[in-house]
């Protein structure tokens, strides 16, 4: 059974459309990647997942219910979201921020609880930020923030993450260990990812687009292969194996 069902959507803004019909499953407890080139789809697609963008046409189904069609704060408590928008620029501390992923679970005028505010450290232990707790967090490093805004993200304790580009601003040691987190909760993610070769071997599935259409589904394996990542990313690629890992190389075309 899916979790998420994404049937035949399509997403248009200003007589442009963004997405064309695309039809994307995701099973409980996978960790599915959305690959392909800038401009193909991928963040207007999640946006329209978690009720930012609403389709032109097809639907959303998780849980068994049309995301356009729940309430908000039911929404919340389901999904939890790393958008790349950034907030804006308000004097919140960092353990502020991850605490706002408590609000959905929260009646008008709850007080925080010590439960709320163990989870709060716990989720910052994950990401490594537990040491910047009282820290602003507009005094922060981009990689910095978007570690945070995961901790977020967990505090929310919701039963499927959303996460645009995750791994946006950071270093290779914490773009490894945040993929390396996802995998380990089990939680089921949907991600944007631009590095092919992190959602090969992080991903138990990956689906890509191009120009809005879904081209490919499946496993890293079935999806990446050099043709197909010749005629979408415009690039030579070389795809093989290395210590039971699948590696890309790329290189430009020859003129």
């Amino acid at each position: 059974m899916s979790q998420l069902i994404v049937d035949g959507v399509s997403v248009e803004i200003e007589g442009q459309r963004l997405v064309d019909q695309v039809l994307l499953d995701v099973a409980p407890g996978q960790f599915v990647g959305l690959v392909g080139p800038n401009g193909s789809g991928k963040s207007s697609l999640l946006r329209t997942i978690y009720r930012v963008l609403k389709p032109s046409a097809g639907r959303i189904v998780h849980l068994g219910d049309e995301v356009w069609k729940v309430s908000a704060r039911q929404a919340a408590r389901r999904m939890a979201v790393v958008a790349q928008e950034r907030m804006g620029e308000f004097d919140f501390t960092v353990d502020e921020i991850v605490m706002m992923g408590r609000t959905p679970h929260k009646r008008l005028l709850d007080t925080d609880t010590a439960a709320d505010h163990e989870l709060v450290e716990r989720c910052l232990g994950q990401v490594a930020m537990r040491h910047c707790a009282g820290r602003l967090f507009q005094s922060l490093s981009g990689g910095e923030k978007q570690r945070v805004l995961v901790a977020r993200a967990l505090a929310q304790q919701a039963e499927f993450l959303v996460l645009d580009e995750p791994t946006n601003h950071l270093d290779i040691r914490h773009q490894l260990e945040l993929l390396e987190l996802i995998g380990r909760l089990g939680t089921t993610t949907l991600a944007a990812l631009h590095d092919l070769n992190l959602a090969a071997r992080y991903c138990d599935r990956l689906a890509m687009l191009c120009e809005g259409r879904l081209v490919a589904a499946g496993t890293p394996a079935e999806v990446l292969t050099a043709e197909r990542i010749s005629a979408v990313y415009g690039v030579e690629a070389t795809v093989g194996e290395a210590n039971g890992l699948l590696r890309i190389d790329f290189r430009l075309k020859q003129q």
